[in-house]
């Protein structure tokens, strides 16, 4: 087996759990080879660079093998290698994203979180008075 479609490797890959979702985010954009957007029916072979965004997460892979059938979890971790320099940048990014303590710009503050905000204001303006 040297060709395969993307979205089903994608699947066997286990990077997405039903066929559908690999093609929803080929077609969203998510995923690129060479820098470019690709379709669903692309054919992978081995050697491919591809990157792919999932959540918050973009991981840089090496295709290492080709696969039409969905197996385990370890199997399926030998069809492909992320780069080092990838991991490094998931794993930095992860990092930041504890240590903002799980706020991000595009969320509603909770109660608790907004009390600290208004408490955080009213100390800094009883300071400057």
């Amino acid at each position: 087996m040297d060709k395969i479609r993307i979205d089903k490797w994608l699947w066997a890959a286990r990077f997405f759990k039903t066929r559908s979702l690999a093609k929803q985010a080929i077609d969203g954009g998510k995923v690129h080879f060479n820098g470019a957007r690709i379709k669903p029916s692309k054919d992978v072979e081995v050697g491919m660079q591809l990157v792919i965004r999932q959540g918050w997460d973009e991981k840089i892979i090496d295709i290492l093998a080709v696969s039409n059938q969905r197996r385990g979890a370890p199997e399926a971790a030998m069809l492909y290698r992320e780069t080092p320099q990838s991991e490094q940048v998931r794993a930095l990014k992860a990092e930041q994203r504890k240590a903002t303590g799980g706020l991000h710009s595009d969320s509603k503050p909770t109660g608790k979180q907004r009390r600290q905000i208004h408490r955080f204001k009213r100390i800094n303006v009883e300071d400057h008075e």
